[in-house]
């Protein structure tokens, strides 16, 4: 199959550099300054196995691709799509990204039945061009159903590297199952500007994680996600010690963080709910305050 990947960082890395080992034909949509000196290979570091794959580059997607991978940072999306010329030409779209609201713009501008949801938990991290550090062993993604049996041959490769897949039948319960475990993870982290297991063992700061799913797995509910709220949890409390979430890595580096896109629909969906989120908040105007002194953090 043709795989372009839209968003070459750590996560669309990760994909491209599994399915390019797979055997999958695989093109990075990079940047035009960036084609030049772009590696023709992907390389991955990763618990589950290192290796390498080919990749083609280019700068646009003008070609006939079997799955459009969108792995960019909420905030970049619309810039992005900028690249995407000949949405025609592209057979399925795998939007990667955190949130819930890029879905529904992805569909009004591509069609519902191309655009396939689909999240991702683990530690990726692009550490330079064309080489990307899986830096857990946790490797999840998850599909809507509406993708079976589209991406069959796909999720095949990706499972035989040791990625664990699988589909779920609603679209709501995919993205909310992500989200109320990344949204307290990556405010927490990114507030307090410390790695998860400082964070958990935290009397100010594991609190505060644990409000705020709460307060995630309740709006999911109200929005009619069937959460499991102890297994999101488990989850929650079962990171290494060592990790850092993406937003917390973004603000550090004084790029703009995927605020709006990680707490927004909690609070939100408070607000419609009738629900109370004031972990999230708290959290959200901490990052905030962390922006505006541009990474740095002040009063822990």
């Amino acid at each position: 199959m043709r795989h372009a990947i839209l968003g070459v960082g750590g996560v669309g890395g990760f994909v491209g550099a599994v399915l390019a080992h797979g055997g999958e034909h695989v093109t990075a949509v990079v940047r035009p300054e960036s084609l030049a000196t772009y590696p023709s290979r992907l390389t991955l570091e990763s618990p589950l196995g290192s290796t390498t794959g080919p990749i083609e580059c280019s700068t646009t997607v003008a070609q006939s691709f079997d799955l459009l991978w969108i792995a960019v940072k909420a905030t970049q999306l619309d810039e992005a799509l900028a690249s995407v010329t000949a949405p025609e030409r592209i057979r399925t779209i795998v939007p990667l990204l955190n949130g819930i609201d890029h879905v529904a713009l992805l569909r009004d501008r591509y069609g519902h039945a191309r655009v396939v949801p689909a999240t991702i938990l683990g530690e990726y991290e692009r550490v330079a061009p064309g080489n990307i550090v899986h830096r857990s062993p946790l490797a999840d993604l998850r599909f809507a159903a509406i993708g079976h049996p589209r991406l069959d041959d796909v999720i095949g490769v990706l499972q035989r590297f040791g990625a664990h897949c699988r589909f779920v039948d609603d679209e709501r319960t995919l993205l909310w199952s992500k989200l109320v475990v990344l949204a307290p993870l990556a405010l927490t982290t990114s507030a307090s500007a410390l790695p998860y297991g400082e964070v958990a063992s935290s009397a100010t700061w594991r609190p505060l994680l644990e409000e705020a799913h709460a307060e995630a797995c309740a709006v999911a509910i109200a929005s009619g996600a069937a959460v499991d709220v102890a297994a999101t949890r488990r989850t929650l409390l079962g990171f290494p010690a060592g990790l850092r979430s993406s937003m917390q890595k973004d603000l550090e580096a004084g790029r703009p963080p995927e605020l709006d896109a990680i707490a927004g629909p909690i609070l939100r969906g408070a607000i419609q709910h009738s629900l109370a989120a004031p972990a999230t908040a708290l959290l959200a105007d901490r990052c905030d305050r962390r922006v505006a002194l541009g990474g740095r953090i002040r009063g822990q």
